[in-house]
């Protein structure tokens, strides 16, 4: 994968071959060996231990918790990393690392509370790898490629789930390893699948981790499909920087004198205030300064008699003098 300056005007991103975006999909592989593992095996070994069936549920609460906690701060995180070993590669082998360590030990947990402990690493740890995976598809591949990327990642999904789930059985009716275990002991091919599962699993990704690279900033920063996300994840600005993203013209003053303005202490009211304030600054013309600091207030007595004044005024002028931008106005009459 050839990158293109950082320098210069912003560059198309170059497209991947077929074997450059197998290389870089190939660890979701070993990612989905360790959630099928988990999905078809966790469950018979907390039995093993002594879990009650209709206790099994509130145990597997780990998987949506950690998803939701972790996913979020991994990709975060990621989005503004940057080291030896990439943006992306460096949780991928992080978590792949903890993962093959959570299932080589899950399967020799003396206690049911040790095994429910060890799903939330090993749940965790997948998915520190598996977030920024998704991720990497779009850093590398340009927008027409992207579906060939996702397609790619789903293939290794499918083949991984797969073979994964059907290990145990691979092993007792394929090598002979024994399926039967002493009451409170798990079983040996439960066991062997899952020391498999945590070699692939590691193997997969580290693949990835050393046959794919990945773009620096600077070449991030210089593809015209990324100028916008890459400014948007900068963590500081300078002050030239900001003065430009101000807006200009009459909005910008309105903006300030507005927002620099104390809301309401009421909770309701500050919602009140913050929306009529967007509207105000959206709608600014040239002459929102005048009426603004007009002397008289809006609904004040001396404004609604001032229009009523106006309106009378206006009647009484034949129609023929009247003003075009009063006769287009709704109703024919000003507000």
């Amino acid at each position: 994968m050839d990158a293109p300056s950082p320098t210069g005007a912003p560059k198309t991103k170059p497209r991947l071959s077929f074997w450059e975006i197998w290389n870089m999909s190939f660890g979701f592989m070993g990612i989905q060996f360790g959630f099928a593992l988990q999905n078809a095996n966790v469950s018979r070994i907390f039995e093993t231990l002594g879990a009650e069936v209709d206790a099994i549920p509130i145990l597997w609460i780990a998987a949506p918790v950690t998803g939701l906690l972790v996913q979020p701060i991994v990709g975060y995180f990621s989005d503004r990393t940057w080291n030896r070993l990439g943006r992306r590669r460096p949780y991928f082998l992080g978590g792949a690392i903890l993962a093959s360590l959570a299932l080589v030990l899950m399967p020799n947990s003396p206690t049911l509370w040790i095994a429910a402990g060890m799903l939330w690493i090993m749940d965790a740890s997948i998915n520190i790898s598996m977030e920024p995976f998704r991720a990497f598809v779009g850093d590398n591949l340009p927008s027409e490629q992207r579906t060939t990327g996702f397609a790619m990642q789903s293939f290794f999904i499918g083949t991984g789930a797969v073979v994964a789930s059907m290990l145990p059985w691979m092993l007792t009716n394929w090598l002979g390893v024994s399926n039967q275990a002493p009451e409170g002991s798990i079983p040996e091919s439960v066991r062997y699948s899952f020391y498999l599962g945590a070699a692939v699993f590691f193997l997969a990704v580290l693949w990835t981790v050393v046959r794919a690279r990945e773009y620096s900033p600077e070449e991030m920063a210089s593809f015209e499909e990324n100028q916008e996300r890459e400014q948007f994840v900068k963590q500081e600005r300078t002050p030239a920087e900001y003065a430009e993203s101000r807006p200009t013209g009459p909005a910008q003053s309105c903006q300030r004198d507005s927002w620099n303005a104390p809301p309401p202490s009421s909770h309701v009211r500050k919602l009140s205030w913050y929306g009529a304030r967007s509207s105000a600054c959206s709608s600014a013309g040239p002459n929102h300064r005048a009426a603004r600091t007009s002397p008289v207030a809006r609904g004040s007595p001396s404004t609604s008699q001032a229009k009523k004044n106006e309106r009378q005024a206006w009647r009484r002028t034949p129609p023929a003098a009247r003003s075009p931008s009063c006769t287009n106005r709704k109703r024919g009459a000003p507000v």
